[in-house]
């Protein structure tokens, strides 16, 4: 089953086609399925959803900041995009297991990764990844689309092991024109794996607009699959918390996967080293801005006095901590010598690999001499 109906005249992009919890203004509206799942939820757990995703954003400013100023390789931002991340995040236990894309910042803030986890990797040094038992949260993957099979593969796992553990698979809209992507449907449903798809369709896959790859609402093709989906508003974070929810019921009761298709945008380019002024307009970027997932949130929380200033200052002076101690830790990151590239490639011995140590070596000389004649 889909979750919303749609007609000749919908697009994959179209935004009043959503289930939602939280209108674009803060208000707080009703939604038939996804109501029962947020009906229990405290104030508490409230405030640690606007808390998580205001370390998001912090995190991400300090990220692309990094890489500006030549601290890390790459940085691929997520402003916009952590009402999703950090709602679904938050609807699971801490045994399930996820398997992420290398945008989910806000799922590895609500796991309660270290300053480290976030900036380590992103400089390429020697052990930079984090241990994923920590977290259960497996490296994220840079090849699109490829973590939605180890999810599969990991939930048939705990199948074998009779436990009511879950799997996520994190993916963009662009990554479903991917074969990996139809594949792991596949064999979910073939053997109702327990094995939540979450979608997040931010409009855009790289310069490509997802209504090039997808004349329907990307929801609509997992039950192709024979996968029950649901649309819903991924700038709304408390929408995206009962989407996850009502996910999680289906796999938890051994019925099989389910597929959340999460409707957001890009707010930044695809990753630092991309011009998106070049491809989209500034008025579609302006009119998203007005759906902010952190300014919709807090409207609706101080409306219902679950935070005031004092919360909110105290929440920005953490996130600032936190985007301190991850820059302490990019920059006094254990760095070996351009050399040490080559070492324990192979167990033994290898005459090509030689070659292009040697080869490195000169290079890495050239930059020597450049320097001594200035």
């Amino acid at each position: 089953m889909t979750y919303t109906q749609t007609t000749d005249a919908d697009t994959a992009s179209d935004v009043d086609h959503v289930a939602r919890l939280i209108a674009s203004d803060g208000r707080r509206v009703n939604d038939p399925t996804l109501d029962a799942f947020a009906a229990e939820i405290t104030a508490e757990e409230l405030r640690a959803l606007y808390r998580d995703m205001m370390l998001t954003r912090r995190v991400d400013i300090e990220g692309v900041a990094l890489q500006r100023q030549g601290q890390l390789g790459l940085w691929a931002p997520c402003r916009g995009q952590e009402a999703v991340q950090v709602g679904t995040a938050h609807a699971l236990r801490s045994d399930d297991f996820v398997f992420t894309s290398y945008r989910e910042l806000g799922v590895f803030v609500s796991r309660g990764a270290k300053a480290a986890d976030y900036v380590v990797s992103w400089r390429g040094e020697e052990h930079s990844t984090f241990n994923p038992y920590d977290l259960n949260v497996a490296t994220p993957q840079i090849i699109i689309g490829a973590q939605t099979l180890h999810a599969v593969g990991y939930a048939m796992g705990i199948q074998r092991d009779g436990s009511d553990e879950s799997a996520v698979a994190y993916f963009g809209d662009g990554a479903t024109s991917q074969g990996d992507v139809n594949e792991a449907m596949i064999f979910a449903a073939s053997f109702t794996a327990p094995v939540v798809f979450v979608c997040s369709n931010n409009q855009w896959a790289i310069s490509e607009p997802v209504g090039l790859q997808a004349r329907h609402p990307l929801s609509d093709r997992a039950p192709g699959f024979g996968i029950p989906s649901m649309r819903v508003d991924g700038n709304d974070v408390l929408g995206c918390f009962a989407a996850m929810r009502w996910a999680l019921q289906r796999t938890r009761s051994g019925a099989g996967p389910a597929y959340i298709e999460a409707v957001t945008y890009r707010m930044g380019p695809h990753t630092t080293s991309d011009d998106p002024t070049r491809y989209r307009d500034s008025e579609e970027v302006e009119r998203w801005a007005r759906r902010d997932p952190i300014d919709r949130f807090e409207s609706l929380l101080r409306a219902e006095a679950v935070i005031d200033d004092g919360f909110v200052a105290s929440v920005s002076a953490e996130a600032d901590a936190l985007a301190a101690d991850m820059r302490n830790a990019a920059l006094h990151a254990p760095r070996r010598a351009p050399l040490g590239v080559f070492d324990h490639v192979y167990a033994e011995p290898h005459s090509g690999l030689d070659d292009q140590r040697r080869q490195f070596a000169e290079y890495l000389d050239g930059f020597e001499t450049e320097e001594a004649q200035q």
